[in-house]
């Protein structure tokens, strides 16, 4: 079995062979019944191969689909223009940084659709690119925008530097408001929600899915997915490290379950941690040791936990 560990690009799951956990039917559910949306969810945990996969959908690369649960919802694949803001390739020490990244995301998709000169602050070029995409194309916009909140995390110890990039954050995506006619779907990641009032306060009509039970199995692995799709790697799991299935099960709950997203709502696995597991037949906290925010080890901080106390321990 090919896991993909650390691939976030779901035409490359699919292409190449690597094992996919069928998340499409909450894709469908999503750009049927709604157009705007923000998910929470914590680093590793599948946000970004989320976004890849809507990207495919609304590409209408309906061949990437087949044999999954949407190829059977959907019975007429579109192509839209997508528009893909990934805020995680980037220091953002200072305000310059931000800037240059939204400019460079705004360059490229400009270059496709068309500019005009008069349009000179960030927010007035995102609306005027996207107005002159969907004119362009004959279809409306899709938005995908992949950790909002890189920038604000980066600078949580600098509240001058937080407040400037909740300022130009703000002002950016209130296009999304200003061009809302022109706009199919959006959705929206991130790790936390602590900026999510003043970032987003003027976008009032951004469904927040975070705690929603219907969504709550959209990222991550599920008890039942994991024995659906992992049963053979679980059961070799067991026999290098001397215990029967059934105490592998165990063990793999204990250690990378237990994340809930509403109240009485079953519990999801962690997958980076999961999949490395299962790659490596060994057990270890390969979440904090490679995935650990740094606003995680502040609030810790803060609250003086003793970090190197944790670190090698899962109980």
């Amino acid at each position: 079995m090919k896991y993909p560990i650390g691939i976030q690009s779901f035409e490359k799951i699919r292409t190449e062979g690597f094992v996919y956990i069928d998340k499409t039917a909450f894709v469908y559910k999503l750009a049927s019944e709604g157009c705007y949306y923000f998910l929470s969810r914590p680093r590793r945990f599948g946000k970004s191969l989320l976004i890849s996969t809507m990207e495919a959908y609304f590409h209408g690369k309906a061949e990437l689909f087949e044999g999954l649960a949407i190829s059977k919802l959907e019975k007429e694949w579109h192509k839209y223009p997508v528009m893909h803001l990934d805020l995680n390739t980037e220091m953002y020490n200072t305000t310059e940084a931000l800037n240059n990244k939204l400019n460079l995301a705004l360059s490229e998709w400009e270059d496709l659709y068309g500019s005009n000169p008069n349009e000179r602050s960030l927010g007035t070029r995102f609306e005027g690119v996207i107005r002159r995409a969907s004119e362009k194309t004959g279809s409306q916009v899709v938005i995908l925008v992949d950790e909002y909140d890189k920038p604000l995390l980066q600078a949580i110890e600098n509240k001058q530097l937080q407040d400037d990039y909740r300022n130009i954050l703000k002002a950016f995506y209130g296009a999304l408001k200003s061009a809302d006619k022109y706009i199919r779907f959006a959705f929206l990641t991130g790790v936390t929600k602590f900026g999510k009032v003043s970032v987003f306060s003027d976008l009032n009509n951004l469904t927040d899915i975070s705690f929603d039970r219907r969504y709550s199995a959209i990222c991550g692995v599920t008890e039942a997915e994991l024995h659906e799709y992992f049963d053979a790697s679980v059961a070799e799991l067991a026999d290098v490290n001397g215990m029967t299935k059934d105490e592998c099960y165990g063990q793999l709950k204990l250690d990378y379950d237990g994340y809930h997203f509403d109240w009485n709502t079953p519990g999801i696995y962690n997958p980076f941690g999961l999949l490395n597991t299962l790659s490596s037949c060994q057990f270890r906290d390969y979440w904090f040791e490679t995935g650990t925010p740094t606003f995680l080890v502040h609030q810790l901080q803060k609250a003086n936990y003793r970090l190197p106390d944790y670190k090698g321990l899962r109980h």
